[in-house]
């Protein structure tokens, strides 16, 4: 029976082999970018900072799709986007929309998707694939599209690697590389639960970087045309994008989420050519693709080159943001080892009652006190953060004077609820739950990272990943402010109290201060949970 079993769950199709690669067609970053709208207004401010680049932090869930949305509007020649996650709701139909209108108008787009998250997706990419001037492609693909957990049966060390970088570069003249992907949550719509994340508009030398980057994902063994893995679109598939796009439009949350993000002060900035950049050197830090298959060598590695692209360890000051925080045996070790030769070591993750993924946290909260002993200090995101609270525990953009641009009121603030967005107005509210989602640490106060790199076994071993060392103390001097004020007012400051246990220092809007014995916010059922997860 066991057997017969076992014979009929390999004849399926998610055990079916991946189709061949032999001719596909290939396609290279278009270079000639002079004359294009986006090429022509960084001209001047690129000649003025001869091999420097520009960043522009987006920490604003709204600006950062008002960034996309204006960069996408602006593209004449080509698109080339990149992402883990791209959600079929309100955001990220409009972003398809904004894609498809570019294609209408002879921009050349290609749009290289992991296959973890497209459930659900498969007409719409398929009838974009159909689109003369889109092609799209899938990394590490699933045979099997409705019952993929079948697929891992036969093909876990494969399907076990993922592609985690985002990415977006217009005419390869300006990128958005860092942690979000596209959805609600992390574009400030909704009101369920808000991301607090972290990406930057990137001009100059660092795109050059992240072009070549895209070229070598789009060309390597795990990426997969859809027109080998879907049925063919028929052009009524392709009519009924722009029908979806109408649609989507006319809807009055979108027109008012729309009208929001027209006015944020990024979109006002781009279309006045004013956006303030901050020139500094950046280096592009990425995994080799073939690490998608298991096959990258130390050297290709971006926790490898992390280290150089730093200009080597910390010697003053580690801050590190990370919603997935998980060091291991060995990295509790090497951050220990910092902490105790008087390297400041600062850490925000999430709390428990505040993180997405309840398994993450165990692997992290049985290094907690082995952290704390070595003098590290250690802070956890509250869910119940006001939004401006959660937003400001990230660096963010600077006005032109170079003073710190002020947070948005409460409303306006932190990245509201994912799925379809069904429920909710367009607008954040400040009892919006927060949860961290921006990954950035910096040495030393001079150079910052920031991308997708969660401080994690998966980010390290399995996923792929991709971000910017930015040579900028200002940005990264930011961020250790960061830890002495607002920081502490929107998380739990984790210490050992007199008997060498754990307790949760909350700071209340009042100014008094409430301990806490256990791990805040959660139930009884979801630490016992999470200590049983730690010991697997």
């Amino acid at each position: 029976m066991a057997g017969s079993l076992l014979l009929a769950l390999l004849a399926l199709p998610g055990c079916a082999s991946l189709p061949s690669l032999e001719g596909r067609e290939e396609s290279a970053a278009l270079r000639d970018v002079a004359g294009t709208p986006i090429h022509d207004a960084l001209a001047a401010p690129l000649a003025a900072h001869p091999g420097l680049s520009g960043i522009y932090v987006l920490r604003d869930g709204e600006d950062a799709f008002a960034a996309r949305i204006a960069l996408i509007d602006a593209a004449a020649r080509s698109l080339d986007i990149q992402y883990y996650i791209w959600h079929d709701d309100l955001t990220g139909r409009l972003m398809f929309d904004a894609v498809r209108r570019a294609a209408d108008r002879g921009v050349r787009v290609r749009l290289l998707l992991d296959d973890n998250n497209t459930v659900g997706l498969d007409p719409t990419l398929a009838a974009f694939d159909a689109h003369a001037n889109i092609e799209v492609r899938l990394f590490n693909p699933f045979m099997q599209r409705s019952l993929r957990l079948l697929a891992f049966l036969t093909d876990f060390a494969r399907l076990n690697r993922r592609m985690h970088n985002k990415s977006m570069t217009a005419d390869g003249a300006a990128t958005i590389v860092g942690g979000r992907n596209v959805g609600d949550e992390y574009f400030a719509f909704g009101t369920n639960i808000g991301f607090v994340d972290l990406d930057v508009v990137a001009v100059g030398p660092a795109v050059v970087a992240v072009v070549k980057s895209f070229d070598d994902y789009w060309r390597c063994d795990s990426a997969y045309p859809v027109a080998r893995l879907l049925p063919p679109a028929t052009a009524a598939d392709v009519a009924v994008l722009a029908q979806r796009g109408e649609a989507v439009r006319g809807e009055p949350r979108a027109a008012r989420y729309l009208a929001k993000v027209a006015d944020t002060r990024v979109m006002r900035d781009l279309v006045a050519q004013e956006l303030p950049f901050e020139w500094a050197v950046a280096r592009l830090v990425v995994d080799e693709p073939s690490k998608g298959l298991g096959k990258a060598q130390p050297g290709g590695l971006l926790l490898s080159n992390l280290d150089a692209a730093f200009g080597g360890p910390a010697k003053y000051e580690l801050a590190i943001v990370s919603p997935y925080f998980v060091p291991g045996r060995r990295g509790t070790r090497m951050l220990r080892r910092f902490a105790e030769s008087g390297v400041k070591l600062k850490i925000l993750t999430n709390a428990l009652e505040s993180t997405d993924v309840a398994a993450v946290h165990s692997g992290y909260a049985k290094r907690r006190r082995d952290l704390l002993k070595s003098g590290a200090e250690l802070y956890e995101l509250r869910r119940d953060a006001s939004a401006a609270a959660a937003a400001a525990v990230v660096p963010g953009p600077k006005l032109a004077s170079g003073r710190r641009a002020r947070p948005k009121r409460s409303a306006d603030t932190v990245a509201g609820a994912g799925g379809s967005g069904s429920g909710g107005s367009g607008s954040r509210s400040g009892s919006s739950a927060s949860s961290l989602h921006a990954k950035t640490i910096a040495v030393d106060a001079e150079r910052i990272y920031i991308g997708s790199f969660n401080v994690d076994p998966r980010s390290a071993v399995h996923n792929t990943e991709l971000g910017l060392v930015i040579d900028s103390a200002s940005m990264a001097g930011a961020l250790s402010l960061l830890f002495l004020k607002e920081i502490p007012q929107a998380a739990y400051q984790v210490r050992l109290d007199g008997h060498r246990k754990l307790e949760w220092i909350e700071l209340r809007p009042d100014g008094s201060v409430i301990r806490h014995h256990d791990e805040p916010g959660a139930s009884l059922g979801r630490r016992i949970a999470v200590t049983l997860l730690g010991l697997l």
